[in-house]
């Protein structure tokens, strides 16, 4: 899928901070459903130091990675009524170093990549946060489409895969010579939102759909790109549904109802292996 522009990446991190921000006025002590270890305090910390961590990462251009104790101002204040300044102030340090920096390359996870990376990673980050936040309080998570899509293909693409040295998890959710199709369903998104993902001979491979496949019974495409398992409908219950922030029930149910046509044990397997 296209990605999305650095300034609409931007603008997502300064609203799901707000969020989260709006929140943390309250009982930190609120359990985290969806982080079954978290409270919101830990919530709340853990995205504030995400994003010094990432600003520090591309402030200083670091070609490699940078311990997250060698971080500065990574604590939550004490006094619950700098809870918002300090979390709105991550956001500004990230946003503003990753505008500062550009296309210069920095360290993503063992490779090099142009700096709106951790832009990305960060809006990404924390819109699923904030929708943990609201969830844990009762309240509807507001995941605007194409940035919920713009979410659904780094996690298919990079995130879920083998990050610096590790196992592929895909590899253990998909059996060999299986495969699973995701298609958001919005209309007006800026790019493709249907992607493949299949574990092949090689390894796993996921795949953005530029067209349209040809579903047959049970939820597959006809030749080499048939789908054991397909995943349909608005990318808002698409992300909630592959994030495990909600059940299946619950994301075929929800307001943003998702289908599923195929192998349900295949996705039981899927959600267990990967984890947001």
């Amino acid at each position: 899928m296209t990605q999305l522009s650095a300034d609409r990446y931007f603008t997502q991190i300064r609203d799901s901070t707000a969020v989260i921000a709006a929140l943390a006025g309250g009982d930190l002590s609120l359990p985290i459903p969806t982080c079954p270890e978290w409270t919101l305090r830990q919530l709340v910390t853990h995205v504030g130091r995400a994003h010094r961590w990432a600003a520090a990462i591309t402030a200083a251009r670091s070609a490699e990675f940078i311990p997250f104790r060698q971080v500065p101002d990574g604590r939550l204040p004490g006094d619950p009524s700098q809870h918002a300044a300090w979390l709105t102030a991550g956001a500004e340090r990230v946003i503003g170093a990753v505008a500062a920096a550009g296309a210069a390359p920095v360290w993503a996870f063992g490779s090099q990549q142009p700096a709106v990376f951790w832009g990305r990673r960060m809006c990404h980050e924390t819109l699923v946060h904030a929708a943990d936040a609201q969830l844990a309080a009762g309240q509807p998570p507001d995941l605007p489409a194409e940035v919920a899509a713009d979410t659904i293909d780094e996690w298919l693409t990079v995130i879920s895969g083998p990050l610096l040295g590790r196992p592929d998890p895909r590899a253990a959710g998909l059996p060999p010579g299986r495969a699973l199709r995701v298609q958001a369903t919005d209309p007006g998104l800026a790019g493709p939102a249907r992607w493949r993902v299949s574990h092949q001979p090689g390894g796993v491979r996921a795949e953005r759909e530029p067209r349209a496949a040809r579903p047959r019974p049970g939820g597959s495409a006809d030749g080499p790109d048939a789908a054991d398992l397909t995943l349909s409908g608005p990318a808002a219950g698409l992300l909630l549904l592959l994030t495990r922030r909600v059940s299946v029930a619950g994301a075929t149910a929800g307001p943003d109802p998702v289908t599923i046509a195929g192998d349900r044990a295949l996705l039981t397997r899927w959600l267990a292996e990967t984890i947001f």
